[in-house]
């Protein structure tokens, strides 16, 4: 398992599969590789440096835990910070994550959204 750190992988993922859920969106996309990869994104809009490095903590623990046992093999997966993501409780995250996984893996992703 290695992490994502190039933009035009973020970007590529963002053409996969999309779940999203209150506190993250999870993005899935087959990546060509025999490894599992994953990366997370929380914008300015979420809150400050301090706020968003604590969502940061919180998505990589959640990744490190569920991803081995959960993930697709040979996909990219991104997490997206939301609004709610760092007031959510914990197991709640890692509930959600859990379902997100197994939707991404039945291949049931959220319709694609609307270009403004």
């Amino acid at each position: 398992m290695s992490v994502l750190t190039k933009r035009a992988d973020f970007l590529a993922a963002n053409r996969g599969l999309r779940i999203a859920r209150p506190g993250f969106v999870l993005l899935a996309r087959p990546n060509g590789l025999d490894e599992m990869r994953w990366g997370i994104t929380v914008t300015k809009k979420i809150g400050n440096a301090v706020v968003r490095n604590r969502m940061k903590r919180r998505f990589r623990a959640l990744l490190r835990e569920l991803l081995p046992q959960a993930g697709l093999p040979a996909h990219d997966h991104v997490l997206i910070g939301r609004e709610g993501g760092v007031e959510r409780d914990f197991a709640k995250l890692r509930e959600e994550l859990a379902m997100a996984l197994s939707r991404a893996a039945e291949g049931k992703g959220d319709p694609p959204r609307k270009r403004k």
